[in-house]
């Protein structure tokens, strides 16, 4: 008589998933906690001023920087998860504008600079932040664990973006652009910070990120608090013909 196959446990995959997780977490603290210098500054070199890459109205009363590295595993994720209801309901709509400063952790990610840069030469043809969504979607084909020549995956992404290929080839070989993201690193240092992703929305720094509900409730919070545009001057009327 056969023997009748024991059922295995619901939680018989638990210990593996926990496993997962916990390699994946642990991944994803020390991108976000550990403290290093974002790029080694010539003493003496002259930058640029920082400016990031704008998306939204310019003259917004609220302005929301993000400092990121395009390898970190968590920026990736505020990307993924915060950044489409950030665009539709804040940015769209009009309630502040987003400014990317670039802060590559050089010392932990070997492809972040190289990133920076694909970005940045794709922002030269208006399309920074087509880049920016490709490079942080693909993150996992393009990253240190994956390759020692992301330069084949940029890329690919810039012939998926139509760009001057030739335009966009000269602007990353002769690196055009090290100069401004090393001066919007620096700006980030100057600000304290120290991981990413970093928000900096008015007087406040936000280590780490927030949810779009947090982010909302902040530029709701600094609007309300922003003084009254002054009203406008009625033109005085026409001396009346005689």
């Amino acid at each position: 008589m056969a023997k009748a196959t024991p059922k295995k446990s619901k939680n018989a995959f638990l210990p593996i998933v926990l496993v997962v997780l916990a390699v994946g977490g642990a991944g994803i603290w020390y991108a976000m906690q550990n403290k290093p210098k974002p790029i080694d500054l010539a003493p003496g070199t002259p930058l640029p001023a920082a400016e990031g890459h704008l998306r939204g109205d310019p003259n917004a009363a609220v302005t929301i920087i993000e400092f990121a590295d395009f390898e970190c595993p968590g920026c990736g994720q505020f990307a993924a998860l915060q950044g489409p209801d950030v665009k539709a309901r804040i940015i769209d709509a009009g309630l502040a504008n987003f400014r990317f400063y670039d802060f590559p952790l050089t010392s932990i990610h070997q492809n972040t600079m190289a990133a920076h840069l694909a970005a940045s030469c794709a922002g030269d043809q208006g399309k920074f932040w087509e880049m920016h969504d490709l490079l942080f979607a693909g993150q996992m084909d393009w990253n240190t664990q994956a390759t020692t020549n992301p330069r084949k995956v940029f890329d690919s992404y810039a012939g998926q973006l139509a760009l001057d290929l030739a335009a966009y080839n000269s602007c990353f070989d002769t690196q055009k652009h090290v100069p401004q993201i090393r001066a919007n690193a620096a700006a980030g240092v100057e600000r304290g910070v120290s991981s990413t992703p970093t928000l900096v929305i008015g007087s406040r720094v936000y280590p780490g990120g927030l949810t779009f509900d947090q982010i909302k409730a902040v530029v709701d919070s600094l609007r309300a608090a922003a003084p009254a545009a002054p009203a406008a001057t009625a033109a005085p009327a026409a001396p009346a013909a005689k």
